[in-house]
């Protein structure tokens, strides 16, 4: 499984592309994280700030309420933020394969 639900706060598993066109969703990676591609390098902690700025942006929590739990340095990691109704409605369509 690809996230966790603990109170109101959810647990993403993420597999990041840096260098990407553009930052997106791009679907499940594998059945245990969500494919995330970054329009920034994975240069000096540019891939992780463009993925808290994008994540910030698509689920509308702020930057400050993200937490990057591990995977600092690495392509997967763990990230936990608050649970809103579009990250909701994102996660039904991930399970459903839309």
């Amino acid at each position: 499984m690809f996230y966790s639900i603990e109170d109101n706060l959810i647990t993403l598993r993420i597999k990041v592309q840096p260098n990407a066109s553009r930052s997106e969703i791009s679907g499940l990676y594998g059945d245990d994280a969500v494919k995330i591609r970054v329009a920034a390098p994975a240069v000096e902690g540019a891939a992780n700030k463009e993925l808290i700025k994008f994540l910030s942006k698509k689920f509308k929590v702020s930057k400050s309420s993200i937490e990057l739990i591990s995977g600092q340095s690495s392509k997967i990691k763990l990230v936990r933020l608050a649970l809103s109704e579009q990250l909701k409605k994102i996660i039904e369509d991930l399970e459903s394969g839309r």
